[in-house]
């Protein structure tokens, strides 16, 4: 197989047209109305892509129905252990045109946003490109929650740029990849990332940051321009959610970490705590002192989730530290006959 230095050495990287595969990765009939939005957004688009998948991640059921339901869509089964990355390896794998797009199976793309997603890639360079993501939420926006975290919600956050920039990485509910470039870097690792309901994340970030390893002059861009609207479910608005997945986004970050070096696996985390998370937390307490209590609960939210992701990045290193000093099967015999002399 080829490897991404290969590649880039035979000049990959060089503009290409507008040829993409949409990739939408489903698990659950209790989303059906919203995967049915999310294709046809994406079956609708002008120009159209060439290919549009349906990869439904070990659900027999929904598979049948989808399949029964939908045309000019190619439905396929995860051939992965359950979860994101092994879906979306598998769709990466059925792509036949040279830029993948991956949509969340809850998110509606609007109209425009594939040609603005994949517009980059008339420059050399681009190996991956990322699109606004704005929430729908169930009922008024949540006041509780500052803007700083929306990525919590899967949703684009303060922080990140308002116009198109070059970015360590997407977020995976709207990005796009050089299809040949994700293979032959060993697309998603499935050992990172959300399995159903379990809220982990950050296998967009590792795989972005092993693309553009390669060379200096590869990089990824992201696009608020490219526009969907992610739907947020209610159970994502509630107090527990919000602290379960702050820290297991600390535990996916010490992964990322592991696999990559700090210098990559925390460059834009280090930016958001020491300058974006503060500058919140100082118009808030503007906002507080003129009298709006909502205001301070950010502030509060604000700090016990900066707080649970570092939780959840220390318990992440300790655990993997301890699994490198725990002896192997002889270690522990030789450890026990030393003990028993």
């Amino acid at each position: 197989m080829s490897t991404v230095e290969q590649i880039v050495g035979r000049a990959a990287v060089q503009p290409i047209p507008l040829a993409v595969s949409v990739v939408i990765c489903a698990y659950t009939e209790r989303r059906w109305d919203e995967t049915v939005a999310a294709v046809r957004s994406a079956v609708g688009q002008r120009p159209c892509p060439a290919q549009v998948i349906l990869v439904i991640d070990h659900n027999l059921a929904l598979a049948a129905r989808a399949r029964a339901e939908f045309t000019g869509v190619t439905v396929v089964e995860s051939q992965e252990p359950p979860g994101l990355s092994g879906a979306r390896n598998t769709g990466l794998r059925m792509a036949t045109e040279p830029v993948t797009v991956f949509l969340d199976d809850d998110a509606q793309a609007r109209d425009g946003w594939l040609e603005a997603l994949v517009s980059p890639y008339q420059r050399p360079g681009v190996v991956a490109t990322g699109g606004g993501i704005h929430p729908r939420w169930p009922a008024d926006r949540p006041r509780w929650l500052p803007s700083t975290f929306y990525w919590v919600v899967g949703c684009s956050y303060r922080g990140m740029p308002e116009r198109e920039a070059v970015i360590r990485n997407p977020i995976g509910a709207n990005m796009s990849v050089r299809t040949d470039l994700a293979l032959a870097a060993g697309a998603f690792n499935g050992g990172i990332g959300r399995v159903g309901k379990h809220p982990r994340g950050c296998e967009e970030t590792e795989l972005a940051i092993r693309l553009t390893a390669a060379d200096p002059d590869l990089c990824v861009v992201y696009v608020p321009a490219a526009v969907v609207d992610h739907h947020v479910a209610a159970e994502r608005l509630r107090p527990g959610y919000f602290l379960r997945r702050c820290w297991h986004e600390g535990r996916s970050k010490a992964d990322v970490v592991r696999l990559t070096g700090a210098a990559s696996g925390l460059a834009s985390e280090r930016r958001h705590a020491a300058s974006v998370i503060p500058a919140e937390l100082l118009r808030d307490l503007r906002a507080v002192l003129g009298g709006e209590a909502a205001a301070a609960l950010r502030m509060v939210t604000a700090v016990t989730g900066l707080a649970a992701a570092a939780g959840g990045y220390l318990s992440g290193r300790v655990s993997y530290a301890r699994r490198r000093t725990r002896p192997d099967g002889a270690g522990q015999f030789l450890q026990r006959v030393a003990r028993s002399r």
